[in-house]
């Protein structure tokens, strides 16, 4: 899979979050990564290779492990705005963001804030793509 193929499946499994507790996510994962199997051998495209696997498992389970410092830093950046209020397409997309942005360093800020964008344009509604650029353009300038 390509970065963003994987970013887009990380992001479908933390999406997951806003409807089961965080105790429920090992069995979540393996829930996703069974239908992710059973999708590709129905498209009949080439099968899910253990990097991707490993990758998407990490990378989701980092971000589960500082949710909620991801979220106060969202909720500080992100005025007149809070978490709670915030549709949950967009905060998926922003926790993401946030986490390439401040503990991947193997991610530059430009990337994951056009990543960011492109997926809010595909998966979020007609404004999510410029509220999702405007609160992570805050994080840009620290």
């Amino acid at each position: 899979m390509s970065r963003r193929e994987l970013r887009e499946q990380i992001f479908k499994f933390l999406f997951r979050v806003e409807f089961h507790d965080k105790e429920e996510m090992p069995e979540q994962e393996q829930f996703f990564f069974e239908n992710l199997r059973a999708e590709a051998q129905e498209k009949e495209v080439s099968p899910l290779k253990d990097t991707d696997v490993t990758y998407i498992s990490n990378k989701s389970n980092q971000i589960l492990e500082k949710l909620d410092e991801i979220d106060e830093k969202i909720n500080r950046q992100a005025k007149g705005w809070t978490t709670q209020r915030m549709g949950k397409v967009d905060l998926t997309i922003l926790r993401l963001a946030v986490y390439e942005i401040i503990f991947d360093e193997d991610v530059p800020t430009g990337v994951a804030i056009n990543e960011a964008v492109e997926l809010a344009k595909r998966f979020g509604q007609e404004e999510s793509s410029g509220f999702v650029n405007g609160v992570l353009a805050k994080f840009a300038t620290k």
